[in-house]
């Protein structure tokens, strides 16, 4: 669609433009932090990554109010009661000085919003005695709406780690929440998740794999929240879609989330709150990427950084491929789930070890690091 056309053309031009104008905002836009234990770039680099995509989609909602005889009113809510998780994270990016509780809290305060605005609230989970009382107590319906927001949310900064990373799987979870929304004639749902990846996508131009520009906070928790938003309301506004399947799309980032925090609390009695580099896509890059590509030249460096996102785009098609199959039937995206945190488990535990998989490494890449 034409939406989507327009809202990577804007985002493009928006990253291109903050990037030529670098020397003008670098002093409060620019990730500096080289030596940083979650840090993988070489030179310092805008991260206002989601002021272009903020801008991508509002330029979608301003072609379609000028081409539509009634003003889209839900897409402009949509992005209006956004704006509180958006300036948590670009307060952050600019100023290193908002914590990951207050972003968070705002991210919530954006669902709650959300919730009685848009009517983005979660009624049902698809097991009986939890949908009884989600349906029938309405404070219940609303904590849970806003913790699930916000804990998206947060999953997506988390796996923002590698040029393409989070962009790319966000893109793709908001391509088959347009899918989805295409099969039952969901006007809003399409045109709302084709602005969003087209924003992305524009973005992805200069992100991957060279990383020009990075999403940031305020990018990472501006999609985290529209991706849980839409995937809120497809939910409440179709029956027929399983509660499951846009759990099924945000599982990767999700159950991640949960590992880590998991992990960190069992692991030496740690916060699960305090960053390392133990998440997956940085065993990633330690024990297999790092081996096949290049030197550690800067060159070299930012390549293995690219290299790293592929490897999480086809784990994300593991739960992505049977959620587009089975996206009414939640008995299957459960076993689904079972079946995908069983493999994630299985993977970091043979990283975790040094038993990385043969068919993972590429050895005809290979060149010896000096």
């Amino acid at each position: 669609m034409i939406v989507f056309l327009i809202a990577f053309l804007t985002s493009a031009l928006s990253a291109w433009l903050i990037i030529r104008s670098e020397h003008l905002h670098q002093h409060l836009t620019a990730d500096t932090d080289l030596d940083g234990v979650q840090k993988f770039h070489v030179v310092a680099v805008p991260r206002v990554g989601g002021l272009a995509i903020l801008l991508g989609m509002l330029g979608a909602a301003t072609w379609l109010s000028l081409l539509l005889s009634e003003l889209p009113y839900q897409t402009w809510l949509l992005l209006m009661v956004a704006g509180p998780a958006f300036f948590g994270g670009i307060t952050e990016d600019m100023t290193k000085k908002v914590g990951v509780l207050p972003r968070l809290l705002l991210t919530m305060l954006s669902a709650v919003a959300g919730y009685w605005f848009l009517g983005a609230a979660l009624t049902r989970l698809d097991i009986p005695v939890i949908d009884t009382l989600l349906s029938s107590w309405w404070p219940v319906s609303l904590l849970l709406t806003a913790v699930a927001v916000g804990g998206v949310a947060n999953a997506i900064n988390l796996i923002d780690g590698y040029n393409g990373l989070a962009a790319t799987v966000s893109a793709g979870i908001a391509m088959c929440l347009a899918f989805v929304g295409y099969l039952l004639s969901d006007s809003f749902m399409v045109v709302s998740c084709l602005s969003l990846a087209g924003a992305l996508f524009g973005f992805l131009v200069w992100n991957f794999p060279f990383g020009r520009i990075f999403l940031g906070d305020g990018g990472a928790y501006l999609v985290g929240f529209l991706l849980a938003e839409l995937s809120v309301l497809l939910v409440a506004r179709h029956p027929h879609v399983s509660a499951w399947f846009p759990m099924l799309l945000l599982f990767y980032p999700v159950f991640e989330t949960l590992f880590t925090i998991v992990r960190r609390v069992s692991t030496h009695g740690g916060s699960p709150g305090r960053p390392d580099a133990c998440h997956l896509h940085q065993m990633l890059y330690k024990r297999v990427v790092r081996w096949h590509v290049g030197s550690k030249d800067p060159y070299h460096r930012t390549l293995r950084n690219a290299f790293t996102a592929p490897y999480l785009w086809a784990l994300w098609l593991v739960s992505a491929i049977p959620a587009l199959l089975f996206w009414r039937s939640s008995p299957l995206l459960l076993l689904s789930c079972a079946v995908f945190a069983a493999l994630y488990i299985w993977l970091y535990r043979c990283l975790a070890h040094w038993h990385t998989p043969r068919w993972m490494i590429l050895r005809h890449a290979a060149r010896p690091l000096s």
